[in-house]
């Protein structure tokens, strides 16, 4: 659709970088507003999101190499490359894990971190999935429904499509929603570990809605 957003002095601007950037940037404030009514420190939570989304970048990263290793073992100089691609459960997994380190170092209690950091997912995953809908990556199968619309996918073929894209955003709006009313939880971490489960599930039948799913092996990644 628009998978270059604007030339500056000659250089491409991605559509997908620009709202992955904006997706990260808004992402992170809302997180730190989110966890200081939790009465978490301001600055030590910016600072540990801004380190885990460092982590999380790495991680989605690594993943989308793994699920492409021919091509990449082929052509190895292109997994530094701008114009790759991310999956995001491995950004999750690498943040989750790489997150009890940061927290015990910023003094931060797990549970009510990612808490704060299910805002930070919500409105980066909403603003990204934008960039991913003008990209044409992500994209749906084609359709003769009554709801496609015509769009292209990450090659440029453009067709009538199930809008796959909009879908998730528009299931990370209504988890967010859901997010901003939930004042009182039962435990540390119950939003995060309830929005996780929730999106996972949801997932799964989104994913039958895509044209193509990554995998490792027979082993289905995006669900």
């Amino acid at each position: 659709m628009l998978p270059v957003l604007f030339r500056f002095r000659g250089t491409e601007i991605h559509s997908y970088t620009v709202f992955l950037f904006l997706g990260l940037t808004f992402g992170i404030i809302a997180g730190t507003y989110a966890g200081t009514t939790l009465g978490l420190d301001p600055l030590r939570l910016y600072s540990a999101l801004l380190l885990l989304t460092i982590a999380a970048l790495a991680g989605s990263r690594m993943l989308y190499v793994l699920t492409h290793l021919d091509f990449y073992l082929a052509n190895p100089s292109s997994m530094f490359s701008r114009g790759g691609g991310a999956a995001l459960y491995g950004g999750l997994i690498l943040a989750l894990a790489c997150s009890p380190v940061v927290l015990a170092l910023a003094g931060l209690p797990l549970g009510t971190f990612w808490d704060a950091a299910t805002f930070t997912l919500l409105v980066a995953l909403i603003i990204a999935k934008i960039g991913c809908l003008l990209n044409g990556c992500c994209a749906g199968r084609p359709s003769s429904g009554m709801f496609a619309l015509n769009l292209p996918n990450a090659s440029g073929e453009t067709c009538p499509r199930v809008p796959s894209q909009l879908l998730e955003c528009g299931l990370a709006t209504v988890l967010l929603s859901g997010a901003m009313v939930w004042r009182v939880r039962p435990f540390g971490g119950a939003l995060f570990l309830t929005t996780v489960a929730i999106y996972a599930t949801a997932r799964i039948p989104l994913g039958f809605l895509r044209e193509k799913l990554d995998g490792i092996g027979r082993v289905n990644i995006y669900n």
